[in-house]
């Protein structure tokens, strides 16, 4: 990519990035490397990313901070694969398998009525490996310990929810969602329905409102591509 010159920047109106995370980055990762490169205070991102998902991070610098919430209100896009018959305790592969069950005869019409059922307005409990606060303390860090966390359903929609079932038990999705929703929920709660189990084997973010992960910087060709005049 081209030179970016720190000087071309106008923090003073604000400045807005949009990176493809890293996997296995946190979205305070991608923040915090931007603000050393920056040399500027006021960064911050609209929207977090698990570390294990990809694709795209809005990242805000001088007054363009006072849009995150108006970013983080839009409405998100994910693409990723889920499996079928196992199970982990944060429903993706941060943890270790916790079960096994046969899902030899699930069928792609199963599938498919299941993920039907999960769009619209929904009720959504959140994943216990999640940053909400239960009596002040983060739900993650209770679950890693082992404690109970009693999360209460929280008002979601999602407007589209298609899968493809073509490598069962693998199967590929695409959710179209609002804000708040929590992918993993989804593919814990289908995985239930069918009574087999599932986790997340991969999650990319691909837009928020009408900002696209292809229109997006990759981060260290952005961070080498910065030029002090």
């Amino acid at each position: 990519m081209k030179e970016i010159k720190l000087s071309d920047l106008d923090f003073e109106k604000g400045e807005v990035f949009l990176f493809d995370k890293p996997y296995e980055w946190t979205s305070f990762d991608v923040v915090k490397k931007v603000r050393n490169r920056l040399r500027i205070k006021k960064v911050g991102h609209a929207g977090t990313l698990d570390p294990l998902a990809t694709g795209l991070l809005i990242v805000c610098a001088g007054k363009a901070t006072k849009k995150i919430n108006e970013f983080q209100d839009m409405g998100k896009e994910y693409t990723g694969t889920l499996v079928l018959g196992k199970t982990t305790p944060s429903v993706d592969l941060e943890t270790e398998f916790d079960s096994e069950n046969d899902a030899s005869h699930i069928t792609s019409s199963q599938v498919e009525e299941v993920a039907k059922s999960l769009t619209g307005d929904l009720m959504q409990v959140p994943p216990i490996y999640s940053a909400i606060k239960v009596d002040g303390e983060r739900a993650y860090k209770m679950a890693r310990r082992k404690e109970e966390a009693k999360l209460d359903p929280r008002p979601v929609k999602v407007s589209k929810f298609e899968v493809d079932c073509s490598n069962l038990p693998e199967v590929k999705f695409e959710i179209h969602c609002t804000k708040g929703t929590y992918i993993r929920s989804l593919v814990r709660d289908l995985g239930e329905a069918l009574q087999c189990g599932a986790y997340m084997s991969s999650l990319c973010r691909t837009a928020i409102g009408h900002f696209r992960v292809e229109d997006a910087y990759n981060l260290e060709e952005f961070i080498s591509s910065l030029q002090r005049d």
